[in-house]
């Protein structure tokens, strides 16, 4: 036992949430700088990240019943609340890159409408106890919003649960944890 392994996740200051195309480099470690493809998403409540991993096993049984193997599924799903609602990056992880127009400025158009959301690059930075860590979703897609709460005493949130899909290699994420001084 060593207590320098026990540490909290807060997210990295300057931004904790980037998302990327399919085409942009993926990154390999905890501390290299992400490419101008990635985009901040802003503020995240402070509900965190919630990683869902689930492994499912399936028993084999010959013909008298007997297990005689198994079968395995894992899935690997991702909730965070996206609090910056009125910032059209937010807008397209939530509704579509095609189904957001304009700036906060000029004026934000955002169409509802059963499209298909685009399978992106998702980043998360996090600053641990004496470390930094780096969760790299290779391929992953917002498959479910949760019910949006416009209240006067609350921010309004985009909960959004991103599936991470395998890649080539079969992996549906990456984690890279680098201790620093």
């Amino acid at each position: 036992m060593d207590k320098k392994y026990v540490s909290t996740g807060k997210p990295k200051v300057g931004g904790a949430v980037y998302h990327a195309p399919l085409t942009a480099t993926l990154p390999t470690d905890a501390t290299t700088a992400l490419s101008n493809d990635y985009v901040d998403a802003g503020y995240c409540s402070e509900d965190g990240l919630k990683e869902i991993g689930e492994r499912t096993s399936n028993d084999i049984k010959e013909w008298g019943g007997q297990v005689v193997d198994s079968s395995s599924e894992k899935t690997d799903k991702y909730e965070v609340t996206l609090i910056e609602s009125l910032n059209p990056e937010v807008l397209k992880i939530v509704h579509g890159s095609g189904n957001v127009e304009g700036t906060l400025e000029q004026g934000i158009h955002v169409k509802s409408n059963n499209s298909e959301l685009d399978n992106e690059i998702y980043v998360v930075d996090m600053i641990m106890k004496n470390a930094v860590k780096r969760v790299v979703i290779p391929n992953g897609k917002v498959t479910g919003v949760a019910e949006v709460v416009y209240k006067r005493d609350e921010a309004v949130g985009y909960r959004v649960t991103i599936t991470a899909y395998p890649d080539s290699n079969g992996d549906t994420h990456h984690e890279y944890i680098m201790a620093v001084s």
